[in-house]
């Protein structure tokens, strides 16, 4: 196998880890609102987020570093083309983790609101934009000769664009649902486990027409079989959850939002952005790639490097394994400690 597919398909397993690692954390921001009754259960919601939720965002820091070094034309397109949705990806993402550094530090009930809405719309606009990104680079946007971006922000609101993006906001929102569940004792538990269930509803009816779009676009039989099996896994999920089986319900999630977004990139392969200006231009694993040199070394550091990340995130996982609820959370917060230590 040539070293640049091989890189293409390390850079879909970490855009695999990042969504459904980072996916639940973003669909327990956009839920504050609406399971938590008061700053109590708030501060439930978000501990049970708090000690991975830096860790998961490292994989979109790999997923655009590995881009960057392996195929440096693909990254050039993407990064000026998509410039202003990745640049708001990127500043809600910054509001993001300093609603989970601030929101701690005065006590003011406005003080805390504030940060809690910082952290909604830093999960609501990445949840969202992300899809409507990677549904255009399926589908294909402008490309010219020069293997530049023509076309504007418009171009990528069109209407498969949205759809992908109002997928990974449903599934996102299910996936953080599922989360709370299995992370979470007593009321807020129950809460979580119904709102999953009702919202998982609304993201199977969309995901199950974006995938049949997607196929009729640029799928495969065998990504008609990835497809089919996201679809039966999140059907499965939304069963285990209404069955009280919380474990197997975010297990339906994770597997729904992994087989899809591997489904994506098979449709894709071999072209890492295609032109709909003429398929002439799209970029592919080939004309994008990096030197064979550049890709040896790469290939070397992540062999040595990946199973240390691996398994240091495993580890935290397991450490912070074990429900919480609110009784868990002390009545006063002392000056200077934190929620998601609390």
């Amino acid at each position: 196998m040539e070293l640049t597919t091989v890189w293409f398909a390390l850079i879909a397993v970490l855009w695999v880890g990042y969504f459904c690692l980072e996916g639940f954390d973003f669909g327990v921001g956009m839920l504050l609102p609406v399971l938590a009754r008061d700053d109590t259960e708030r501060r439930v919601m978000i501990n049970t987020v708090g000690p991975v939720w830096d860790g998961n965002e490292v994989w979109v820091l790999v997923a655009g570093g590995a881009t960057f070094a392996a195929f440096p034309e693909w990254y050039a397109t993407l990064f000026s083309g998509f410039y202003l949705p990745l640049l708001l990806i990127l500043v809600a993402l910054i509001v993001r983790g300093l609603s989970f550094e601030y929101r701690h530090k005065r006590e003011e009930t406005e003080w805390k609101g504030r940060w809690d809405l910082a952290l909604i719309i830093g999960s609501f606009v990445p949840s969202l934009l992300w899809g409507v990104a990677f549904a255009n680079i399926v589908a294909g946007v402008p490309i010219d000769a020069d293997k530049e971006f023509t076309g504007s922000l418009f171009t990528l609101l069109n209407p498969f664009g949205l759809l992908g993006g109002l997928v990974t906001l449903t599934l996102f929102a299910t996936h953080g649902a599922m989360f709370v569940a299995l992370k979470t004792d007593g009321e807020i538990r129950r809460r979580a486990r119904d709102l999953a269930v009702r919202i998982g509803g609304v993201a199977a009816v969309l995901a199950v027409v974006f995938l049949v779009w997607t196929q009729l676009k640029t799928g495969t039989a065998l990504t008609a079989v990835v497809f089919a099996a996201a679809a039966a896994s999140l059907v499965a999920g939304l069963v285990s959850a209404r069955a009280g089986r919380e474990g197997w319900a975010f297990v339906g999630t994770f597997v729904t939002i992994a087989l899809a977004v591997v489904g994506l990139f098979l449709g894709l392969f071999p072209d890492v952005m295609p032109s709909n200006t003429d398929p002439a231009y799209s970029l592919t694993t080939a004309n994008a790639a990096a030197t064979t040199y550049t890709l040896k070394v790469m290939t070397w550091v992540a062999v040595i490097f990946t199973p240390i990340v691996l398994g240091y995130q495993a580890w935290t996982y397991w450490v912070f394994r074990k429900r919480i609820s609110v009784r868990h959370i002390p009545t006063a917060v002392l000056a200077g400690s934190s929620d998601t230590a609390s």
